[in-house]
């Protein structure tokens, strides 16, 4: 599997974000999975904030999320079924105002998928709309996949056999947020300026139609479900 990562010019408000990758990326080929942050996705899509007080934000986070605890560092959210720091509403690289996540990033996926799928006559073509997160008990941040389309986000072994014939009874690999990570380090947190990435030859299984909860499980059935409960 091979990451390409692709600098680019700042990405404005409201700016054309199909455009934006024709011009940086002109051409796709069969098998590629484009790579999008999800901030140049929500910026297309003007979802601004201008930044005023911390009562504020905490405001915005409390409305972008389905459940909020507040902690020492930030706020614990629960938003669209997943585990995230204040809903994902960031100010890095934002000129002052406050980015909130992409309105609907399954659908952002699909758009740009069938976009240049139709563009370019491919069959296996995937995309994938990033975002950050931090592990718990873990420095540092991993990608996540906020939406994707193209191809499948979870692959499932059970009933399957391990080396010694053992048949696995929960193992399921989750290839989207996988795949996102891998593209988050190679285009960067910081300075790098590379909102773009293309995957090639990935261990993905191309489909037309995702399931957009594949990858969610109830608080009752996560390992992780104890700790959710008590605070949520």
């Amino acid at each position: 599997m091979k990451i390409n990562a692709i600098k680019t010019s700042v990405f404005r408000p409201r700016q054309d974000l199909l455009a934006f990758i024709n011009k940086y990326i002109p051409d796709f080929f069969e098998k590629d999975i484009l790579v999008v942050t999800s901030k140049i996705v929500a910026l297309g899509e003007g979802r601004l904030v201008k930044k005023t007080d911390k009562r504020a934000k905490l405001r915005i986070i409390r409305q972008e999320s389905e459940a909020v605890l507040r902690t020492k560092h930030v706020c614990l959210t629960i938003k669209d079924g997943m585990a995230l720091a204040n809903a994902g509403v960031d100010e890095s690289n934002a000129d002052g105002q406050i980015i909130l996540l992409p309105q609907d990033s399954f659908r952002a996926a699909a758009e740009i998928r069938q976009y240049f799928k139709n563009k370019y006559r491919l069959k296996k073509f995937g995309v994938i709309i990033t975002d950050s997160r931090c592990l718990p008990l873990r420095a540092g941040i991993t990608g996540i996949a906020l939406g994707y389309a193209g191809f499948k986000g979870l692959k499932d072994y059970r009933r399957k056999k391990d080396i010694f014939g053992r048949p696995f009874k929960f193992s399921r690999v989750d290839v989207a947020d996988s795949l996102a990570t891998a593209a988050v380090l190679i285009m960067g947190e910081g300075r790098e300026q590379q909102p773009l990435a293309v995957i090639k030859d990935a261990p993905a299984h191309y489909i037309s139609q995702v399931d957009r909860g594949e990858l969610k499980i109830s608080i009752q059935d996560d390992i992780y479900g104890p700790l959710f409960r008590k605070f949520f």
